[in-house]
């Protein structure tokens, strides 16, 4: 059944053709920044396991990801040396779907994920695999915190001033159930039946600008930094910021950190020194994200040019959620069960991390 729910996500992506996985060990880099030789590693030692300090032993750990935004925190990470530091020798399974990153930990391919793994798709394989999966960290926008992750855009001399002008117009998303969902949930919230008066799309986000472009949609719910490199290349116009966090809940998060309920079961030790060396990555990037724009390149389709374009998103780690962060999560499955994503029976409640999962 799960595997049914996935293969929808490929389908509608296109039918892209992931290769095969083949995992590899990370080659660390050698210019490692001055300042973690400060405060940022004591920062990350005080918060380890005494066995990861001394690195009595090192431990291999299988990652899954996917080249995001959202996924800063695993480059930050792996760049400035922090898996070694904390003793892991990280082997990586990239991928080219959120399908097949999320089925990849429920299958047990993957001990875990790097931030950015979709927040849909994994709550929808928790309510058809109950405790497979852990949510170790949440990352998206909010419009309080003028924390940018998602917006409507059109064509320079569109009429569309909001959803409301949608109706008989052509709307592009992101492919999957879990942005098919949002989308519907908008269209609904913004007083107009989806299944009547708006034909959806589904694209993958580096089509978004060339099918406005092309007139195959009239308007798309994209994500950064698709949303800012189209208004700056002077193809589109931002006509909405963060309809997820107006729509759904604020702040909003569309991407999660993930753990496989197995890793934390079996290996509670190693599971949080990933989650603290995660953790204080994050920390990096939301204290200095100016410092780690550079890396976007190595995550994202931008360029070294372009990386000034990009805002800033909302990344928040394991030992920073809090009740707002348990509330906007909850938010957004109650909207999956609205619109029938997922059955209201499904028990989402424990796939977010509590301390007690590392003691069992």
């Amino acid at each position: 059944m799960l595997l049914q729910w996935l293969l929808c996500y490929r389908a509608a992506h296109g039918g892209v053709d992931v290769p095969r996985m083949r995992g590899k060990v990370l080659n660390k880099q050698s210019g490692r920044r001055d300042f973690l030789k400060g405060a940022g590693l004591l920062t990350l030692a005080a918060a380890l396991p005494a066995p990861a300090l001394g690195q009595v032993a090192r431990d291999r750990v299988t990652l899954a990801w996917m080249p995001l935004l959202q996924s800063m925190p695993y480059v930050v990470a792996d760049r400035e040396g922090l898996f070694d530091k904390a003793g892991l020798d990280i082997e990586v399974i990239r991928l080219q779907a959120q399908a097949h990153l999320v089925e990849t930990l429920v299958a047990g391919r993957a001990d875990c994920s790097a931030p950015g793994a979709s927040a849909g798709l994994s709550t929808i394989a928790e309510a058809h695999t109950p405790g497979s999966l852990k949510l170790s960290g949440l990352q998206g926008g909010s419009n309080a915190l003028n924390r940018i992750a998602d917006g409507l855009i059109t064509l320079g001399n569109s009429p569309i001033a909001s959803l409301k002008d949608m109706r008989d117009r052509s709307f592009g998303h992101l492919p999957g159930a879990s942005w098919r969902t949002i989308a519907r949930h908008m269209i609904r919230r913004a007083g107009l039946d989806p299944d009547r008066d708006v034909r959806f799309v589904e694209l993958a986000a580096n089509l978004h600008a060339q099918a406005l472009a092309a007139g195959t949609v009239e308007a798309v719910l994209s994500v950064e930094p698709t949303v800012s490199l189209a208004v700056a290349g002077g193809t589109a116009k931002r006509v909405m910021t963060n309809l997820c966090a107006t729509t759904i809940a604020d702040p909003f998060f569309g991407g999660v950190s993930l753990l496989s309920t197995s890793f934390v079961r079996e290996r509670p030790r190693v599971a949080r020194r990933v989650v603290d060396v995660l953790d204080e990555a994050t920390r990096l990037v939301e204290t200095d994200f100016d410092k780690y724009r550079p890396l976007l390149a190595s995550c994202t389709a931008v360029t070294a040019n372009q990386a000034g374009l990009v805002p800033q998103p909302y990344l928040k780690g394991w030992r920073d959620l809090g009740e707002a962060d348990h509330k906007s999560y909850q938010a957004f499955v109650e909207t999956l069960v609205t619109e029938r994503a997922v059955r209201s029976s499904a028990r989402t409640s424990g796939i977010i991390l509590k301390a007690s999962d590392f003691t069992g």
